[in-house]
């Protein structure tokens, strides 16, 4: 009976001690997506080019040309690796997050609590998701950012660091047929690791942040990036 009493009063302080943490993960991260850096960006330099951010609703995307004076994104995440092969897309949407989630969880009723642990607690590789568009219209979802050809030579700096190259400096491509990606989806392996604090939407925000847009000081959901973008 001791020893029970013992282990319920374990239990209950792990369970409390669990409380407290995602009570205050979930106030830190409410407080800290509305404190901005980079809020003077869109009146201050050059506006040459657009970028654009957009979200699914919950993970965000940095969507850019797929060709200008500065890089053709084709040469890097190419068309050949998609299943459409199709060459006539005009954007190119990049997204880094958890393979697991990535490759395994298409669509939310996929995601398995294993999945979800590993991610949420570092335990897990991650990978680039590349989307070739056609058009970008700017909306609710979709916000379009003027920025200079410097600014953007820094935001292509940024991606082209998040990705992992082979032994001749080539991307190095995830095979998958998983159904819920379409046909002009491509994946690769990815730098860094992905947890609670270092999520797809704090890629994101530190994408703006290495381009010197607006951002948050810290987020790890859209709704923290978007907020800087009413």
């Amino acid at each position: 009976m001791r020893v029970l009493k013992k282990n319920l009063k374990r239990l209950g302080y792990v369970i409390a001690g669990l409380i407290v943490f995602v009570l205050s993960y979930l106030a830190i991260t409410w407080l800290l997506f509305y404190v901005p850096v980079n809020k003077n960006a869109a009146r201050e330099g050059l506006k040459e080019m657009s970028i654009y951010i957009m979200s699914n609703g919950v993970h965000t995307d940095i969507v850019v040309p797929v060709k200008t004076e500065i890089i053709d994104w084709s040469t890097i995440a190419r068309f050949e690796d998609t299943e459409s092969k199709d060459t006539t897309f005009q954007y190119i949407a990049f997204g880094w997050g958890d393979k697991g989630f990535y490759l395994e969880t298409p669509q939310w009723s996929d995601l398995k609590f294993s999945t979800a642990f590993n991610a949420a607690f570092h335990l897990g590789s991650t990978a680039m998701h590349t989307d070739f568009c056609r058009s970008v219209i700017p909306g609710q979802h979709c916000k379009e950012i003027r920025i200079s050809k410097e600014q953007y030579l820094k935001l292509v700096q940024y991606i082209k660091s998040s990705f992992k190259y082979d032994a001749h400096r080539r991307v190095i491509q995830i095979e998958t047929h998983n159904d819920g990606y379409g046909p002009d989806d491509a994946f690769y392996e990815a730098e860094g690791a992905y947890d609670l604090f270092n999520t797809c939407n704090t890629w994101a925000n530190s994408a703006l942040k290495a381009c010197e847009q607006k951002a948050c000081w810290w987020t790890p959901t859209d709704k923290g990036i978007f907020h800087q973008y009413p």
